[in-house]
C-alpha cells in the first residue's frame, strides 16, 4: 500500500497543531493571547526566511502581493474575533462553533477548486466532524437554542478560519508552500508589535519572553510546522480531504492535556477524540 506524501503531511500537520496547541495554551495562560500570537509570528517569520529568500522575487508579482497581504490582514482579524469571543462567550460553546471551520472549507475547496468526494469520503469525513464536535462540548447542557454571548464573534471567527484555511491553500498553489506561510505571519507579526508597543511597550514582552522561553520555542515552531506541512498537503492534494484530517488535532490536544495537566474530561469527550483520530487515519488510507 502506498500513501501520498500530500496525506502523510496532512498527518504531520495533525500532530504538530495538537503539540501547538498544548503548547499554545500554556504560553497563553503566562504570558497573554496577543504576545502568545507575536512570538508565533515571529519563531515562524524568522525559521522561514532561509527557505524563502531564493523565491522572495514571486511576492512582488501583483496578483500575489495582493493575494499574501490580504492573507496576513486577515490572519491577524480573526485571531482577534477568536479571543474577543473566548472572552465575552462560554468556551464550552465557542469551541463547538468554531469546528464549523470545516464545512466552510469544504464548500469553499467544491466552489473555487471543483473538488468532489466520493460517498465513503463524505460519510468519514462527516464522522471527523462529529468526533471534533464531541471534543470541544465539556456539557451539552450549555448548547441551548438562544443565542449566548460570543456566538456571532464565533461565527465570524469559524468562517474566517475556513477562508484562512482555503487562501493558504490557494497561495501555496499559486506561489510556493512556505511563502504562503511566511509572509502572512511576518505581516502579521509586525500588526501584533505595533499592538503590543501601543498597549504597554516591549519591556514585559521581552522579560515574559526570556522567561518562559523553552514554552515560546516549543509553541512557535510547532505551530510554524503544522502551518508548513498543512500549506504543502493543500498542494499537492484536495483541500478537503486535507483538512479533514488535520481537523483531528484538537484530540492529540486533549490526551496531552490529560497526561501532563491532569485534566478530567467526560466520556463523550474520549469517544470523540477516538473517533476523530482513528478516522483521519482511515481517511488517509482510503
Amino acid at each position: 500500500m502506498v500513501i501520498e506524501i500530500s496525506l502523510l503531511f496532512a498527518l504531520g500537520a495533525m500532530l504538530a497543531w495538537g503539540f501547538g496547541d498544548f503548547f499554545i495554551q500554556r504560553c497563553t495562560r503566562k504570558i497573554g493571547n496577543v504576545e502568545a500570537l507575536c512570538f508565533i509570528g515571529i519563531i515562524g517569520s524568522i525559521g522561514l526566511l532561509p527557505f524563502v529568500v531564493k523565491d522572495i522575487s514571486l511576492i512582488f508579482n501583483f496578483s500575489n502581493i495582493i493575494l499574501l497581504l490580504f492573507l496576513g490582514i486577515l490572519a491577524f482579524v480573526i485571531a482577534l474575533t477568536n479571543f474577543e469571543a473566548l472572552k465575552k462567550g462560554k468556551i464550552s460553546v465557542i469551541d463547538v462553533i468554531l469546528e464549523f471551520e470545516l464545512p466552510v472549507t469544504v464548500i469553499l475547496g467544491f466552489i473555487f477548486f471543483k473538488e468532489s468526494l466520493s460517498s465513503l469520503q463524505f460519510v468519514i469525513i462527516s464522522f471527523i466532524f462529529l468526533g471534533t464536535i464531541l471534543i470541544a462540548t465539556k456539557s451539552f447542557k450549555h448548547l441551548k437554542l438562544r443565542i449566548e454571548k460570543g456566538v456571532y464573534l464565533a461565527l465570524i471567527t469559524a468562517v474566517g478560519l475556513g477562508v484562512i484555511n482555503f487562501l493558504t491553500g490557494f497561495s501555496a498553489r499559486e506561489i510556493t508552500p512556505i511563502i504562503a506561510v511566511w509572509f502572512p505571519w511576518t505581516l502579521f507579526s509586525v500588526f501584533c508589535l505595533i499592538y503590543i508597543g501601543k498597549r504597554e511597550g516591549f519591556n514585559r514582552f521581552i522579560k515574559n519572553g526570556i522567561k518562559f522561553k523553552w514554552i515560546v520555542l516549543a509553541m512557535g515552531i510547532f505551530d510554524t510546522l503544522a502551518w508548513v506541512f498543512y500549506a504543502f498537503a493543500v498542494s499537492q492534494n484536495e483541500i478537503s480531504i486535507t483538512t479533514a484530517i488535520t481537523e483531528s488535532y484538537p484530540a492529540i490536544a486533549l490526551f496531552l492535556g490529560i497526561k501532563f495537566n491532569k485534566e478530567k474530561i467526560k466520556w463523550h469527550q474520549y469517544l470523540g477524540a477516538v473517533l476523530a483520530l482513528v478516522l483521519s487515519f482511515v481517511l488517509v488510507v482510503v
